[in-house]
């Protein structure tokens, strides 16, 4: 089996394949016709702090993050052509709250809608993963716990507060199309990585699980966070949500290297580290049908490289 770079991300009705020169976006549009955008990827090598492991990390999530939201939009404003006018309307609601353009495309500045986007979930995320976990556990401080046991416990915490969100985001319809291509995305890179033709009929008999997703990432974030915090002792709320900000860089920086590790490793232990977040796939990913299969095939294709030696590990 083939270990390949090239990974990909489900938008709205389409895919974004990134390669190791090129980035792709196919989008099925509401007339059935594909919309295909391929671009040569900016390669900065001069920042010697992208090469370094444990730090590499943070700068390539924050790129993949401005890249993902980019793509996200603009699958967003293709998958709303030739809707009626009422579909559209509606369609345009769920795409304003998931990105606040509404305010910044007033002022003709897209591009500060997308950084503003980033911010946003950065900050909401940390909210919700970081600091409503750790200031949950105050509610237990008439109990005689070890610092231990409360970062223990604000850990299982901030866990079932993850498989929540996921469940909770899996039952809007808009998230479960774009599982589906999700599922789309994993099948087509996993048969790629196999060798196979890059033919629909070949590419549904592989998995929607695979061990480079972006859902496997976050649950190492979470682990690594557990056991960071639970090293740094048990301080006030306000001292451990500043702590654990300060250390949230590190956390990403290890969990990147071990995503990539267990990516390529094929020993008993990577096998270990993978498996929940494979098994949270279940509710990230779900099967698609042919026809996001075939975008999936269009994503892929415009980023092979032509010498594969540059798309190894």
């Amino acid at each position: 089996m083939k270990k390949t770079t090239i990974g990909g991300m489900a938008l709205i009705e389409g895919i974004m394949m990134k390669g190791p020169k090129k980035i792709s976006i196919v989008i099925r549009k509401p007339n059935g016709e594909l919309y295909k955008e391929v671009k040569d990827l900016t390669i900065d090598d001069t920042n010697k702090l992208k090469k370094i492991p444990f730090v590499r990390g943070i700068f390539i999530l924050f790129e993949q993050m401005i890249l993902g939201t980019k793509a996200l939009m603009k699958s967003a404003d293709i998958a709303l052509e030739e809707l009626p006018d009422e579909e559209k309307e509606k369609q345009k609601d769920f795409v304003d709250r998931l990105f606040e353009k509404k305010f910044f495309q007033k002022l003709g500045i897209t591009d500060i809608a997308i950084y503003f986007s980033v911010v946003v979930s950065i900050v909401l995320g940390t909210l919700l993963f970081f600091y409503i976990p750790t200031w949950s556990v105050e509610a237990l401080k008439g109990f005689s716990l070890s610092s231990f046991w409360k970062n223990m416990i604000e850990g299982i915490v901030r866990v079932i507060i993850f498989i929540l969100y996921l469940l909770f985001a899996s039952q809007m319809k808009e998230i479960k199309r774009v599982f589906e291509y999700h599922g789309a995305e994993h099948k087509t890179i996993f048969a790629y990585e196999n060798g196979e033709e890059l033919s629909i009929q070949s590419i549904k008999k592989y998995s929607t699980h695979h061990p480079r997703c972006g859902t496997s990432f976050l649950f190492i974030v979470i682990i690594i966070s557990i056991i960071i915090f639970t090293i740094s002792g048990w301080q006030s709320v306000v001292m451990r949500t500043l702590i654990r900000l300060l250390l949230l860089p590190v956390i990403v920086g290890i969990s990147y290297e071990i995503i990539r590790w267990a990516g390529k490793s094929e020993s008993a232990l990577a096998r270990i580290i993978s498996y929940p977040g494979l098994w949270l796939q279940n509710i990230t990913t779900k099967e698609p049908d042919e026809k996001q299969i075939e975008v999936a095939i269009e994503a892929l294709k415009e980023v092979v490289p032509e010498d594969r030696k540059l798309d190894e590990w």
